[in-house]
């Protein structure tokens, strides 16, 4: 039986004028969390990852802990949508990333803060009236993502492997969850703000159909470094 484990790249560089790279935090996440795949995965797995440094970046580094010597399989569908034009649709300052970040530091309550601008900024994705003001509308999205979760899963029933591991980002991990428990759009971007910085996400295959075992286990990082436990 197969099991795949999404993982949620390390912590980003939020409010730098490139987000798409590991923070030094991001890196130590993602060696704790290589730590942990040497511990439970008993045969290497095939891995594949988004095209985005961030994805690279973390797969890399997990990979040197555990399975160095394994072949990264790069595709584009699992790339994160783009949030950074989101935000800035949504408030046009936010355009230059470092204004976010500048915004939610001068905040009593950051997280708070910051949760209240990325559900507004969702909900006027989500919501198809402005779709035309968009690289990418959300049911764009979504379908890449479960197109891209049907095809894998139709891929690994035909191998038979037992592991694979997917790096990629929060939002395409609350789609694939979505999909498996029937959320609509608004809960299941619930989920992507709970989803922890190189947390894993667990399916298991019955046949070519996915079930999900587990959402947002980062208990490896908690038991081993709290201090780098990050959602941001």
């Amino acid at each position: 039986m197969t099991t795949i484990y999404f993982v949620r790249h390390g912590q980003a560089s939020f409010g730098a004028e490139s987000y798409d790279k590991l923070s030094s935090t991001g890196e130590q996440q993602a060696v704790l969390l290589g730590q942990f795949f040497k511990q439970i995965l008993k045969q290497q797995p095939v891995v594949v990852a988004g095209s985005m440094v961030r994805h690279q970046e973390t797969a890399a580094l997990a990979l040197a802990q555990c399975f160095p010597e394994t072949e990264i399989l790069t595709d584009s569908v699992w790339n994160e949508f783009n949030h950074q034009q989101v935000f800035a649709q949504y408030e046009p300052r936010f355009l230059q990333p470092e204004l976010l970040k500048q915004d939610v530091a001068q905040e009593s309550n950051p997280r708070a803060y910051l949760a209240k601008i990325f559900d507004g900024a969702i909900d006027r994705w989500i919501s198809a009236e402005f779709d035309h003001e968009y690289e990418e509308t959300w049911q764009h999205f979504k379908d890449r993502v479960e197109q891209a979760l049907q095809n894998l899963c139709v891929q690994l029933a035909q191998t038979q492997l037992r592991y694979a591991i997917v790096f990629t980002s929060g939002g395409v991990i609350s789609v694939v969850a979505g999909k498996i428990l029937g959320l609509d759009a608004k809960h299941t971007f619930a989920l992507n703000w709970a989803i922890a910085n190189s947390s894993l996400t667990t399916l298991r295959l019955v046949g070519s159909e996915p079930q999900l075992l587990s959402l947002n286990e980062h208990h490896f990082i908690k038991a081993a470094r709290s201090d780098l436990l990050t959602w941001i």
